[in-house]
């Protein structure tokens, strides 16, 4: 992909698109994708930002930060698992590759319950911009083996940690048979993306359904949280009755798995589920059925 004022698609505006709808007359794609995601020790992890380094902290463990995220994975990860699978939602996680070494139970979990994988980086303490094309080549080809290694199935979906790409990103992504990434948050409907002579479909996932930067860097509380992921529904719900929609409820373990989180989760998605016609789908069933349309935004 070359530098560009305008990213690798076509604008279209939504309301000048054609109508279409999901299968079995679904209007709203229900998309839920928790993040799991593994933090090295060695690696300094960013504190609130009030929070100024003394001494030699840069070289000391930052260890309540560190501990928060490492209870997501003993603990908040199975909390959510737990409520996905009494609303029979089978959820489409986006994984650090070393989560497959460092946390295998919680992978073997997720496969029994059937979730999908996507491919997140080897760890989230690292960005793929900064890395030069060969080296950003190998931690998505490393880390999408791994997975295939660990699940039994090589991811075709992608996020990036920290939703970060490079002007590279997509190219790798095309060379390893990725079917679509999630990193623009720029859509409520998935588009085709040009890569060369190839194509990727962007699927939405969302920055503002989203526990980490609302819960964890707004200071919103549970209650608050639940009621946004309401609203988003209700918005979303109704204009998809003309034209077919995703919503993407993201999360991770360490935020809505705390014990006093979990339930607006569960309250909000009892709220959605009662609603005829929401499809609780993986990103490549959403995918798919986006392509079968042959709806070109």
């Amino acid at each position: 992909m070359e530098p560009s004022d305008y990213g690798p698609f076509e604008y279209s505006p939504i309301n000048r698109r054609a109508p279409w709808h999901w299968p079995n007359g679904a209007r709203l794609a229900l998309w839920v994708v928790p993040n799991i995601e593994f933090f090295p020790l060695t690696r300094p992890l960013p504190g609130h930002p009030w929070e100024k380094a003394s001494g030699n902290a840069a070289d000391a463990p930052t260890v309540r930060a560190w501990g928060q995220r490492d209870y997501g994975n003993r603990v908040g990860i199975f909390r959510i698992m737990e409520v996905l699978e009494k609303m029979g939602i089978r959820a489409t996680a986006t994984i650090n590759s070393d989560v497959c070494d460092r946390h295998p139970q919680i992978v073997e979990d997720a496969v029994k319950l059937g979730w999908e994988f996507m491919g997140h980086n080897k760890t989230n303490s690292q960005r793929l911009t900064g890395l030069d094309r060969e080296a950003e080549r190998t931690v998505i080809r490393d880390a999408l083996e791994r997975i295939r290694q660990a699940t039994g199935k090589k991811p075709v979906g992608w996020l990036g940690s920290g939703l970060a790409e490079t002007w590279n990103t997509l190219d790798l992504l095309a060379d390893e048979g990725c079917l679509y990434v999630s990193d623009w948050v720029n859509d409520d409907q998935p588009y085709r993306m040009n890569v060369g002579n190839r194509e990727l479909v962007y699927l939405p996932y969302s920055y503002e359904i989203n526990d980490s930067p609302q819960l964890y860097y707004r200071d919103r509380s549970i209650e608050e949280f639940e009621l946004m992921i309401k609203h988003q529904f209700d918005v979303l719900y109704r204009e998809a009755e003309h034209s077919a929609r995703v919503m993407a409820i993201c999360l991770h373990p360490f935020v809505i798995g705390v014990p006093h989180r979990i339930g607006g989760l569960q309250r909000a998605l009892e709220y959605i589920c009662s609603h005829a016609g929401v499809w609780k789908a993986t990103g490549t069933e959403i995918v798919e059925a986006y392509l079968k349309t042959g709806v070109k935004l």
